[in-house]
């Protein structure tokens, strides 16, 4: 980027300030990145502008108008409220100096006379900490090494954004599955299902524990990125185990997501590993690769004499592989039956109740449930598959009153599809992931450019 580009992008920002300011009359945030040397903008700098701009607009939740660009000549917004100038400065320099690129975030606060506010205090300097126009002044440091520190900037703050996203996805996720209903046998807004020991609350509880535990996960896959899977996996067992603890804590030792800590840990630290973008496909594929081995490892050693669970059991006497067996396949069942019926069932039209429980029943009739055999028998469930396809076939979202009848006989057969519904949860969580982790520069179109 030439000198001549940049100087003219400057009085053109400077131009349409004045022209916002006259029409407007109030107070005006001019947006732009602090970044060194010729290369203005990038794919990485428009990523950090717009998360920027996000956590700007959150501050603000009303405002008269904005706007942003992103040319070569760098990432600029404007952004017009009917705040006091002086409270309007404070809260962009808290933005500034709290977020984790907020170093490269350059918040100019101008009031409805044009005057320009001043910060309090200098910037400091990117990588010495000092005055950053003395550093400038003096050419301290290397530019190579300004926009490699810019560079770090911009990818620790993209990537712990998107690792606070998949975390909110995931409790999302978990609780749009409890409050599906009626969802046959399980907790949810109807009943307790054919659970005596849990309801609403022993689960809103659960997820309230769990909620440090998912971003922790994605956290842990974007800095085992360039790790073996197996040691990325076994740090990953280490949390588990400690959010299983919180879990049992906070639901008295009731266990309601022992399942969910697993397969739903796996597909955070996956989507963290693989970063924004990453396709549901993708993100099921690595999590095969983080438990490549599972089933050899830890149950095909087991006898008879040596189980100490219900799924081992039924591994031993039957061959279900249960989870770890849905996760060392890249749970195939979700991305093969479950999403596409979700998915299809919301496009009819259909509520998430009905769609979501669609998509549990879809998978409950393609793939063997821990949880329900244990109460019942293999040859039960043969029979509940064939029940269900005859169902299914007829309407593939039952109506509320044949989902209720269904509901009152798993009731009475004490059973419950306890590990499908940790499957719902998955469908949930991939359906979203892919489009809520855009940041507002995969929707720019959204917003008044000029």
């Amino acid at each position: 980027m030439e000198l001549h580009d940049i100087l003219l992008a400057r009085e053109k920002r400077a131009q349409r300030q004045k022209e916002l300011l006259q029409k407007y009359n109030t107070t005006l945030i001019s947006f732009t990145m602090n970044i060194p040397g010729p290369t203005k903008n990038s794919p990485l700098i428009t990523s950090g502008f717009m998360l920027g701009w996000r956590l700007l607009v959150s501050q603000f939740p009303t405002y008269l108008h904005q706007e942003v660009s992103t040319k070569d000549t760098g990432c600029q917004g404007f952004f017009l409220v009917r705040e006091d100038p002086h409270t309007v400065k404070d809260i962009c320099t808290r933005i500034e100096e709290s977020a984790p690129m907020g170093r490269l975030f350059d918040f100019d606060v101008l009031t409805p006379s044009g005057e320009k506010l001043s910060r309090s205090t200098p910037r400091p300097c990117l990588l010495c900490g000092e005055d950053a126009r003395v550093c400038r002044r003096r050419g301290t440091h290397a530019l190579s090494d300004l926009e490699a520190e810019v560079k770090r900037l911009l990818q620790l703050g993209i990537d712990e954004d998107h690792e606070t996203l998949i975390g909110s996805l995931a409790l999302r996720a978990l609780l749009w599955e409890l409050c599906t209903t009626p969802k046959p046998g399980l907790v949810d807004l109807r009943n307790q299902g054919s659970h005596q020991d849990m309801d609403m609350f022993t689960f809103s509880a659960s997820v309230a524990a769990l909620a440090p535990y998912f971003t922790e996960c994605a956290r842990l896959g974007r800095l085992g990125r360039e790790k073996p899977h197996r040691e990325l996996f076994e740090k990953l067992r280490f949390a588990g185990r400690r959010a299983e603890a919180r879990m049992l804590s906070g639901t008295c030792g009731v266990n309601t997501h022992k399942g969910a800590i697993f397969s739903l840990g796996l597909l955070c630290a996956a989507a963290g590993k693989l970063g924004k973008g990453a396709s549901p496909e993708e993100v099921c594929a690595e999590s095969a690769l983080l438990c490549k081995g599972i089933v050899n490892r830890e149950l095909s050693p087991l006898t008879k004499e040596d189980v100490q669970t219900k799924g081992q059991q039924l591994y031993c006497t039957y061959g279900i592989t249960g989870a770890r067996g849905q996760a060392e396949r890249g749970f195939p069942t979700v991305l093969n039956t479950g999403l596409p019926v979700l998915r299809r069932g919301l496009w009819v039209t259909h509520s998430l109740h009905r769609a979501g429980v669609g998509a549990l029943l879809a998978m409950l009739k393609e793939e063997p449930d821990t949880c329900l055999i244990s109460r019942s028998s293999p040859e039960r469930y043969a029979a509940l598959q064939k029940e269900l396809d005859t169902l299914l076939s007829k309407d593939p979202y039952p109506d509320i009153d044949t989902l209720e009848s269904l509901d009152d006989v798993f009731i009475k057969e004490n059973l419950s599809p306890g590990g499908t519904a940790d499957l719902l949860a998955l469908c949930y969580f991939l359906m979203e992931i892919r489009s809520r982790q855009k940041d507002l520069s995969g929707r720019i179109g959204e917003i008044p450019s000029f």
